[in-house]
Formats: C-alpha cells, sequence, structure tokens
C-alpha cells in the first residue's frame, strides 16, 4: 500500500514540519466562548446535502466523518486499523470476522448492532464503485450475535479491510439500519451516526451554517490519532461552519479573530495572509489534489475514442494547473493517474500528456474522427477557483485543434447536479467538466473512482464503458504480491490514458490559515475536527 508521499510546506511567516501537529479554528469572538468552546471554519465549499454514501463531494465527505464512524480507520502510512470494530481473517483468506468494541451508542442513544453495519456494509456497496467490486464476489455477510458479524468471500479478494477502512471517495460508514435501507436513490432521511459529533439539525442553513456539537456519549479508542484511525479526542464544545463566499472578506476576518480557520486559500494569497498578526498558514493535509477532467462516453462527440484522444493531445497538463495555480512550489505535474510520487506511480501512457507535436496530432485524429462540428457543451463552476479557470483554458485550447466549445458558466451545487445527469445536451446535459480529486482517493487501480470503467451502474459521471480496463483492475483486486501490482497498476494507467478515461491535469497542495490560538490537529487526508484545542 502507498506509504511514503513526499509533499511540499509552505514555509515564511509560519513554518511547519512533517508530521507536527496543526490547527484548525472557530468562528466566534473571545467574549462569546466564556462558557462554550466553539469552533468555527470556512470550509472549501457549501454543504447542501447530508449523505455521506451518495455523494463523493468533499465537503460531504468531512461532514460524514463528523458525525458517522467507520469499521477500520486508515493510518498515516495507509494501513486499515480496527475503529469501531476487530476483526479476524481466516486462514484461506475467505472469511472477515468483526467484533464490535464495546460501549457503542448511536446519538439517538440506541446501541450500535452488528445488524446495523451489516445493512451499512450493504448499502455502501451499492453506491461506491469499488465496493460494489468487492460485493460482487462476497458470498454473505451475516450477523450471528448484536456484537458480531462475519464476511464470507465466494473467492479470492486482496484488498477487503483496505477497502472497508478507505476515506475517499466514498467511506463506508456506519448508520442504524432504518437508515440504511433508505430507498435507493433517496437520501437518509436523518443524521444519526455514533461519531465524534452530532449534527445540529435545528441550526443548519444550507449553503450558509452548519452545527455540530461534541458527543458526550463518544468512547475514543485508546491509540494515539493517526488520520482516520485511533482516537477521536474532541477538546471542543461547537463546530460551526460558516459560509463566506468571497475568501478576500474570510482573509479579513481571520486578520481581525473573528474566524479562525479557512480551509483553502487560493495560492496567490498564501504569502499576503501568512503576513497577518497571529496567524499561521500551511498545508494540514499532506497529500493534495489532482485536477481532473471528464468527458461524457454516453454523448457523441465524445463516444468516439479518437474524438476523446484529439482533446486530451490538445490539453497541457502544465499549462492547465498552471493557469489557477500559479506558483509551482505548490504543484506537481506528471503522468501517474495515482498521483506525483506514490508508489504505484510510473510515466507509462506518458506520450499521451507530453512531448511536442501533440496538437498537430489532435487536429489530425479530430479531422479523421466522427466529430461533425457540433458545439461541445463544457461545464465552468465559478465557486472553487482550484479548477475554475480551466475550463477556459480548455475551451481555447480544443477551438484552436478545431472543436466548435461553449463554455456554460454554472455554480458548484449546480455542476453537481447537472454532471450527475445523463440527459441529452439539448435538455442540459454536458459534454466535459472539470474537477478535482483527492489523492486518498486515487492512490491504485481499485480505489480510484475516476478510472471506473463499467458504465452507468458504478462509474463516475461521464460514465466510461470498458471491459479490458475492468478486467485489470479485477485482477489487480486478486492479487496481494507487490511485484504484481506494480506491473498490472502500469498496464491499467497505459489504458486509461489511450481510451481517454478521464484526462489527470496536475496536482496540487491545499493551503490553509489559522489562528495561533487553535492547536493540536494532525495531519490527515482530509479535514478533521478531532484532537483540536484552543488556547486562550
Amino acid at each position: 500500500m502507498p506509504t511514503n508521499f513526499s509533499r511540499r510546506w509552505l514555509t515564511g511567516a509560519s513554518a511547519i514540519a512533517m508530521g507536527v501537529s496543526v490547527a484548525l479554528a472557530g468562528l466566534m469572538p473571545a467574549s462569546a466562548q466564556a462558557d462554550t468552546t466553539t469552533l468555527t471554519a470556512v470550509m472549501n465549499g457549501n454543504l447542501r446535502s447530508l449523505d455521506p454514501t451518495v455523494s463523493t463531494a468533499q465537503i460531504v465527505r468531512t461532514h460524514g466523518f463528523m458525525v458517522y464512524d467507520t469499521l477500520l480507520g486508515m493510518d498515516e502510512h495507509y494501513q486499515p486499523q480496527p475503529q469501531m470494530a476487530e476483526y479476524d481473517v481466516s486462514e484461506d483468506g475467505l472469511v472477515y470476522t468483526f467484533t464490535l468494541r464495546d460501549g457503542l451508542l448511536w446519538h439517538d442513544g440506541t446501541p450500535v448492532t452488528a445488524d446495523d453495519c451489516v445493512a451499512s456494509l450493504e448499502r455502501w456497496g451499492r453506491y461506491d464503485s469499488t465496493g460494489g467490486m468487492m460485493m460482487g464476489v462476497v458470498d454473505s455477510i451475516e450477523a450471528i450475535s448484536d456484537t458480531q458479524f462475519v464476511l464470507t468471500l465466494s473467492e479470492p479478494f486482496g484488498h477487503v479491510l483496505q477497502l472497508i477502512a478507505k476515506p475517499s471517495p466514498i467511506p463506508p460508514f456506519m448508520m442504524p439500519r432504518h437508515l440504511a435501507e433508505t430507498p435507493d436513490g433517496e437520501q437518509i432521511p436523518e443524521q444519526i451516526g455514533s461519531g465524534p459529533f452530532r449534527f445540529v439539525a435545528e441550526e443548519f442553513r444550507p449553503g450558509d451554517r452548519v452545527v455540530y456539537v461534541r458527543n458526550d456519549d463518544y468512547l475514543p479508542r485508546d491509540e494515539p490519532s493517526s488520520w482516520t484511525a485511533g482516537g477521536k479526542v474532541v477538546h471542543v464544545d461547537r463546530v460551526v461552519w460558516q459560509s463566506m463566499p468571497d475568501l478576500q472578506t474570510a482573509i479579513n476576518a481571520l486578520g481581525s479573530g473573528d474566524i479562525d480557520f479557512i480551509e483553502q486559500l487560493p495560492h496567490d494569497l498564501a504569502q499576503v495572509t501568512a503576513a497577518l498578526p497571529n496567524v499561521e498558514v500551511g498545508i494540514v493535509r499532506p497529500v493534495g489534489m489532482q485536477i481532473t477532467g471528464r468527458m461524457n462516453h454516453t454523448l457523441a462527440p465524445f463516444d468516439d475514442v479518437e474524438v476523446r484522444q484529439a482533446a486530451l493531445l490538445a490539453l497541457d497538463p502544465e499549462e492547465m494547473i498552471q493557469a489557477s495555480i500559479g506558483n509551482p512550489d505548490y504543484y506537481s505535474v506528471c503522468a501517474s493517474i495515482y498521483g506525483c510520487g506514490t508508489p504505484l506511480a510510473s510515466d507509462a501512457g506518458s506520450e499521451w500528456l507530453f512531448g511536442d507535436g501533440r496538437r498537430d496530432r489532435a487536429r489530425e485524429l479530430l479531422a479523421a474522427s466522427s466529430y461533425d462540428g457540433t458545439p461541445l457543451i463544457l461545464l465552468q463552476q465559478t465557486e472553487l477557483p482550484a479548477f475554475s479557470p480551466q475550463p477556459l483554458l480548455a475551451a481555447q485550447r480544443l477551438r484552436e485543434v478545431g472543436f466548435n466549445v461553449e463554455v456554460q458558466s454554472v455554480d458548484w451545487q449546480t455542476q453537481l447536479n447537472r454532471q450527475n445527469s445523463r440527459v441529452p445536451v439539448s435538455e442540459g446535459g454536458w459534454n466535459m467538466i472539470f474537477s478535482a480529486w483527492g489523492i486518498t482517493g486515487i492512490w491504485d487501480p481499485l480505489i480510484s473512482t475516476v478510472i471506473n470503467a463499467s458504465g452507468t451502474g458504478r462509474a463516475w459521471a461521464g460514465w466510461p464503458v470498458d471491459e479490458e480496463l475492468e478486467a485489470l483492475r479485477r485482477e489487480f483486486a486478486s492479487t496481494t504480491d507487490p511485484d504484481a501490482q506494480q506491473s498490472i497498476a502500469r498496464a491499467v494507467q497505459e489504458r486509461v490514458l489511450e481510451q481517454v478515461i478521464y484526462l489527470p491535469m496536475g496536482e496540487y497542495d491545499i493551503v490553509s490559515a489559522w489562528r495561533d490560538s487553535v492547536q493540536n490537529m494532525p495531519a490527515g487526508p482530509l479535514t478533521l475536527f478531532w484532537s483540536v484545542s484552543m488556547s486562550d
């Protein structure tokens, strides 16, 4: 499993070393915190959806880790560790027995049962693409007591524990059976988890304000916190996510002490923010994000691989990521679909991304393809600066090789809604989008939803179909041999780039800012709020 990501850390007004705890903060004047410690954060995006099993949006996943817990956690070495449950694996690797630890309660006061966990895993398997692949070789999942259940495989599958522990893109969050049995296609009607925070429904204002309070019934594990594993010890009474769409306003509020944490700064404002008194700037997430372009494989013209290849050859990954990040200290460019610097990273298929003459090849391919000049609908979300410029630059480069392109600017939630729609372009459909995926959600062929090529059933928006790629992913799933994994991963990467399953357009670091009164938040795969404390 990947263990040794190499990332850059911001230096200047504040310096952070890898492995040193860093922290977040809250939005409430000190005078209002006399009786209640409130930590308020300006997050990167607004929370509107509340179902972390349905949505792959990062803000929904972060919400999930506030309210819900997982059977296993993933530590900083990418190793699964017991969280809600201990586990035992049979010698033949086909039978997994999970035993819940004592004292687990749902937020409504009822005990967590093995039956709840079975239903939660089954629901996760219907929504998560890799969970679905695992469920395809699960013979049964049965509760054998209130605290114990058994998962039995029909054939070897080498990644059961890793998938149950994975922090992205859809972790297998545990919830009561009655919520896990929510009909497919519907979101859960209420927020009842067993995690370290409770969701305050009466204070929720979608797109504006989200409030969580400490779950006093939560029993942390004894081990030190490590990513999503270990002891989730909460030191604050409340966490507030306050929307501030204008980042300059948020930065001013941070400097004045009215807020204490900004999850994601524009990279060009990092040094300015670091110069503010009592403010620190740095990276709390040691693995970054990959800019990803996606074509709708179900609609013309991108149902033709030659058209997709022409579009890929027209785009320069470094130019694309530089358009939004600017400073090369904060971004990396490589051919890897698993993230630069990961153990499975390679240069396989790099000719599709780098090298001279690519745009000439793009013109030739497009001219020989089925493309008839029909305008492409390229969506541009306008709220998140990291991947807002790419659609405009992509449109320009695509036009230069012969595409007819129309850019439609929308807010982030509208893009999320439209990208999941399979209707024709004439009815509000789309041809190309840009987004970003955390490296923790793409670091191997199995876990990466963005390369799933199983079509409309489990693939991410764009719904590619490629049986050869899926066969390679199944082969990867069946082996735990590192050399075999490396070889299969290269073959997967070559196939992904040749078929243009998606467009890897470089990766970037997430730069955060916080008041210096906030302490003790360890680095993680996403922004986590346990362990944080606030000094006077």
